[in-house]
């Protein structure tokens, strides 16, 4: 039998034997099993149910200056939505003070004759002021208030007999991918992506730093493992142990919160093996240049977690930042693995968005294994 015959049954059993100490390890460790099984969920509840951006309750004032029957119907049709806590007055001075203080978020101000001179051809003047401080709220105020005057403008001209828009045309929308237009269906496949990145980096950041911190490093360097088999002795337990977590999140996402999932399983699970590879490898370099768990755990928050939040254009649009920070996003593995699971929940297995994700998972993938090859020591000299 030759010597590569020999070594090849030898290398399988290193890296068995490397495996499922990790796997003991891993079992052993309670924390492990808590990341990866228990801050799932409350990141999944977190993010489907504390965090939303779909519309909420906006107190309103509304300003009329004179009465008339088709005020009466615009302040009912104000009141009638399920988006306004609305008061009334005659001046808009009687509401100034409580839109500078925040008791109200916006004032819409109605003069008697806006029906008629929009039945005319003339503009309408509804005016509506809202507080600049919060942009977001701004927009969604003035959004809905200027949809609800256009519709109730087309409903007065109807009774009227004087349509709006010209014969023949009829504008209809239609919403594709989420017709709900919930928050909920894009905040939760992103948050398995932080998820996911926050298992990945956070539990291989501290494998090799406990290892020097217990002194157990110099016994297995004084073994005859290589760089390849002490790679994947590190990584596949966690590797399973997020696939494990990926799964659960899913689960969560789709039975729980009602996520549809519009995609095949086998693109979901190659592209998240990719991106745990990925994730692994950044965290397994990580805890090989820190000799210190706390360091590797504070290491991995800042160069994993945060890039995550603010660069995976999950809660930050990466679009509107300026153009060097862009160009930080392209180093982040959750951006690309945010971006195919929105794709598989929300439009199904659109290659356009995924091979180009996975195209940039490997390459990122690829370059922390080849820095973590070469940054491992596998000998004590």
């Amino acid at each position: 039998m030759t010597a590569k015959a020999q070594s090849a049954p030898s290398r399988r059993r290193r890296v068995l034997g490397l495996i499922r100490k990790e796997s003991l390890q891993v079992i052993r460790d309670p924390s492990s099993i808590l990341v990866a099984g228990v801050l799932p969920i409350l990141l999944l509840f977190l993010f489907g149910y504390a965090v939303s951006f779909d519309p909420r309750f906006f107190k309103i004032g509304l300003v009329v200056e004179q009465p008339s029957a088709e005020t009466g119907s615009f302040t009912a049709a104000l009141m009638n939505s399920r988006f306004f806590t609305v008061r009334t007055a005659r001046h808009r001075g009687a509401f100034e003070a409580d839109l500078a203080a925040g008791d109200l978020h916006g004032i819409v101000v109605l003069p008697v004759d806006s029906a008629r001179q929009a039945h005319r051809g003339e503009p309408a003047p509804i005016q509506v002021l809202v507080d600049g401080s919060d942009p977001n709220t701004a927009d969604l105020v003035r959004n809905f208030v200027t949809a609800l005057s256009v519709n109730w403008l087309e409903q007065q001209s109807l009774s009227l007999g004087q349509p709006l828009t010209p014969p023949g045309v009829r504008l209809q929308q239609r919403l594709w991918f989420n017709p709900a237009v919930s928050s909920r269906n894009y905040l939760v496949p992103g948050s398995v992506a932080i998820t996911l990145t926050l298992i990945g980096a956070l539990l291989t950041a501290l494998v090799v730093a406990r290892e020097w911190e217990r002194g157990t490093m110099e016994a297995l360097l004084a073994t005859p493992l290589g760089i390849i088999e002490f790679l994947i002795g590190k990584l596949v337990p966690y590797f399973l142990l997020g696939m494990g977590s990926m799964v659960l999140s899913v689960g969560i996402a789709v039975v729980l919160f009602g996520v549809p999932f519009r995609g095949s399983l086998l693109t979901l699970a190659l592209v998240s093996a990719v991106f745990m590879w990925a994730a692994l490898g950044q965290g397994l370099l990580i805890s090989t240049l820190t000799h210190s768990q706390l360091v590797a755990a504070q290491a991995s928050a800042f160069t994993a977690l945060l890039p995550a939040l603010y660069f995976a254009n999950f809660v930050f649009e990466t679009g509107s930042m300026p153009w060097p920070l862009q160009l930080v996003s392209y180093a982040v593995p959750a951006g690309y693995f945010a971006s195919s699971l929105e794709t598989l929940f929300l439009a199904g297995d659109v290659a356009s968005v995924i091979l180009p994700d996975l195209l940039g998972l490997l390459v990122i993938g690829g370059c922390f294994t080849a820095l973590t090859a070469l940054k491992t020591r596998t000998r004590l000299e």
